[in-house]
């Protein structure tokens, strides 16, 4: 009977708040909860929102960038042979701890993090074992030769998974306490998983799949632990008063595709087509407000330029020749001032004007025949040499955050450069001061314009 009444004092309630619009409706969700108790009405977690989707996110944009990039890895370590085929630093050998060495050092310095020291060493270790029974099960499987020959245990990078291990170990443990940390530790890492690739030990699909190992392996080891104490972290009350930074300051790491809206070398004859590279490197800003900032990249830009094919028509029976010209890489940094604009909490537009410099690696240039009697039949006859220019660059980003920590950017840039670049034809013109000065010193000014188009891994503070 009590449970009779109270629901007819409830439907006449309702029914009074319907005949009056200036009066604000009732929750139903909660009188029906008031007819049984016993009985919770909970909203529906929206699929994205949900916390298993939200933590397993960055791993499968790393696996499906390294399945992306399976197919070019032979290229893009052409790249690396051909600007720095001798590059030899073992920093990545100790660089990979370093986030773990720090989370050890501020907890002996007492500073609080999100769990005491022997929760989070138990929460480290365990992450430690499905890091290390993920990579050395799918290594000695897959069974994949490293690049420098040595080995056939390149898949997945073991440096990568511990560098990402580490640094989600810092990012659990002091994220909260200030963002710096958790951008200090995933940057180390990202320089450990770049030092596998210029020192030839790993391929990038290597290291894109050990980061997602690392950062899925911490993941798991965090909720295997909570599961057996029953909370979140062992001084979520005490941290829980600390207050972010509310603007969109970020830092990102980018990859994507160049498109030239210029033939790179016009004015010299070798280049006839616009040329479509990659683009790879780091972005950010500091913003001030909501919208406004500055801030600056650092990339590096490479294409592929197309061999001329040319006919010999004097009657030597030198046959069709090729001329092979070396790809051009940009090394780009720039600085300008930031635009943010918020459609939503999950929806973000950055627009940007930067200026700064560009350095343009110097190539060479080759005669390419079956006649020609030399290795690969190529016979060299020029050297190219860019000078350092000036580079403006503008763009446009779309960000949707899968977290207020984390998202995922889709960006398009546009640069201008505008190079002068010497050319040097053969040492032995040297004593022939008319063809010495002709072509040895022959210097053209080519319009250097692309846009490049990708997506960033974007994390704000």
């Amino acid at each position: 009977m009590k449970k009779l009444a109270l629901a007819s004092g409830i439907l006449l309630h309702l029914h009074c708040y319907k005949a009056q619009d200036t009066i604000q409706s009732r929750n139903l969700q909660k009188d029906l909860a008031l007819i049984q108790p016993d009985i919770s009405v909970q909203d529906k977690t929206p699929f994205l929102k949900k916390e298993w989707v939200r933590k397993s996110v960055a791993p499968a944009i790393l696996f499906t960038a390294a399945a992306a990039t399976w197919g070019e890895k032979e290229n893009i370590r052409e790249v690396r042979n051909r600007y720095l085929p001798s590059f030899k630093a073992k920093y990545d050998d100790y660089l990979q701890y370093a986030p773990a060495a720090a989370v050890y050092g501020l907890k002996l310095s007492g500073v609080k993090g999100r769990n005491n020291l022997g929760r989070a060493t138990l929460s480290y270790v365990t992450s430690l074992a499905i890091m290390g029974i993920l990579v050395n099960s799918i290594k000695y499987t897959a069974k994949v030769e490293r690049p420098d020959g040595s080995k056939n245990n390149s898949f997945p990078s073991g440096h990568s998974a511990m560098a990402f291990t580490n640094a989600s170990f810092l990012h659990k443990e002091y994220g909260m306490v200030n963002p710096a940390y958790s951008i200090a530790g995933y940057g180390s890492a990202a320089l450990t998983g770049l030092g596998r690739n210029l020192n030839n030990r790993h391929w990038i699909p290597d290291v894109l799949a050990g980061a997602g190992i690392g950062i899925l392996s911490t993941e798991l080891g965090y909720f295997f632990i909570d599961k057996i104490y029953k909370n979140k972290g062992d001084n979520l009350g005490l941290l829980s008063k600390i207050q972010g930074n509310e603007n969109p300051s970020f830092i990102a790491l980018k990859m994507g595709a160049a498109l030239g809206t210029t033939d790179f070398l016009k004015e010299i004859g070798l280049d006839n087509k616009k040329q479509v590279g990659f683009e790879g490197g780091l972005e950010g800003a500091y913003f001030f407000s909501k919208n406004w900032g500055i801030g600056g990249d650092f990339s590096f830009s490479s294409f592929p330029v197309k061999p001329l094919k040319v006919p010999l028509e004097d009657g030597e029976s030198f046959g069709n020749y090729s001329i092979i010209t070396q790809s051009m890489g940009f090394l780009g940094a720039g600085l300008g001032p930031y635009f943010s604009h918020e459609f939503s909490d999950k929806w973000l537009l950055t627009l940007k004007a930067t200026a700064g410099y560009s350095a343009t690696a110097s190539g060479k240039v080759f005669v390419k025949s079956d006649n020609v009697e030399a290795p690969n039949h190529e016979l060299p006859i020029a050297r190219y040499k860019p000078k350092p220019a000036f580079r403006w660059n503008t763009g446009a980003a779309l960000t949707y955050k899968f977290n207020p920590e984390l998202g995922l950017t889709l960006y398009s840039d546009y640069n201008q450069i505008k190079s002068s670049i010497r050319y040097h034809f053969s040492d032995s013109l040297e004593d022939n001061d008319e063809l010495n000065n002709e072509l040895n010193n022959l210097i053209t000014k080519e319009k250097i314009n692309y846009f490049t188009f990708g997506l960033r891994l974007t994390a704000y503070f």
